[in-house]
């Protein structure tokens, strides 16, 4: 595999990725990952703790509509958005058409009223199917730096 082009692709899918959530564009978010993909939004140390579970977790694109579904139609939280701002991206090991890739990640909120926070920071570890396009997620774990995770996680990260 071509690894310019790989890394080019990866970066790509990382960058529309963070663009459709920061831009509202939510309903579109499933599609970035495989039908059999896992999302989850956990803290540093229950990774490393190697517990599996998180604060946000899917285990299917049909998971990740659902949550859309709710947001948009059961969820009251106070309006607010993102910002996402991606660091570079290591790719690890290709097999079988999935690339592994690590980038670090912060997210600053932006209320309605127009005040700005640090929400979150941390990585994303990432497998990514790579031998088709456009790249998709197979799996994407958000491991928060922070074991205090605010309560009004309910857009992804």
């Amino acid at each position: 595999m071509d690894k310019i082009a790989l890394r080019h692709g990866v970066a790509e899918l990382l960058a529309a990725y963070a663009e459709c959530i920061d831009d509202d564009r939510l309903e579109e978010w499933p599609d970035f990952f495989v039908e059999d993909s896992r999302y989850l939004i956990t803290s540093r140390y229950n990774y490393e703790a190697g517990y599996r579970h998180g604060v946000v977790y899917a285990a299917s694109r049909g998971m990740l509509r659902d949550r859309v579904l709710a947001l948009r139609r059961a969820n009251i939280f106070e309006p607010h958005r993102y910002r996402h701002i991606v660091g570079t991206t290591r790719i690890g090991k290709i097999e079988n058409g999935i690339a592994e890739a690590r980038s670090p990640v912060i997210v600053v909120r932006i209320m309605h009223d127009g005040e700005m926070s640090l929400f979150a920071a941390g990585r994303y570890l990432d497998r990514i199917q790579v031998d088709a396009e456009p790249y998709r997620f197979v799996e994407r774990l958000v491991i928060l730096d922070s074991d205090k995770i605010d309560t009004l996680l309910v857009i992804p990260l």
